[in-house]
């Protein structure tokens, strides 16, 4: 999964070397701040749009994180990273795709509450312009929002 984001041009933490044997993931270190602190009124303007941006890739490659949250990304010189794919996985639904971006409304609900709406109306926006499944998907993210698991 890490060398696939490599090539469709979604920053993550690179692989250095795996070991079966030793059961040992070696991954390169980013000296980056967690996104969770560092998102505002002030920068989410340039940040948003980036996140909406990588998402879009994420999911033109059916690639689906399965955790999208701010708490998941990292800051550095205004590049947003994501780390933790340890719940991705491949998909072409459309429904695992929404779920995907309503975790990601949901993490910026709780955690960036002042700020949500806007946030996701960026995100949400780049999203659209990068990725051209993206109305059915958001579509669907208005279909699994109005069920009771996830209201």
């Amino acid at each position: 999964m890490l060398e696939k984001l490599e090539t469709i041009g979604v920053k993550a933490l690179k692989l250095i070397s795996i070991s079966d044997k030793d059961m040992v993931i070696k991954m390169e270190y980013i000296d980056g701040k967690k996104l969770s602190e560092h998102l505002n009124k002030t920068n989410m303007a340039d940040i948003c749009p980036k996140i909406g941006t990588i998402i879009a890739k994420l999911h033109a490659n059916n690639i689906i994180h399965g955790d999208l949250t701010t708490s998941n990304m990292l800051l550095l010189k205004d590049e947003v990273y994501l780390i933790d794919f340890g719940l991705s996985f491949h998909s072409t639904k459309i429904e695992d795709k929404a779920v995907d971006l309503h975790l990601m409304k949901q993490a910026l609900k709780s955690r960036h509450h002042s700020i949500w709406q806007h946030c996701f109306g960026l995100i949400a926006s780049e999203y659209k312009k990068h990725y051209e499944d993206s109305e059915m998907v958001l579509k669907r993210l208005e279909k699994v929002e109005q069920r009771g698991r996830y209201k």
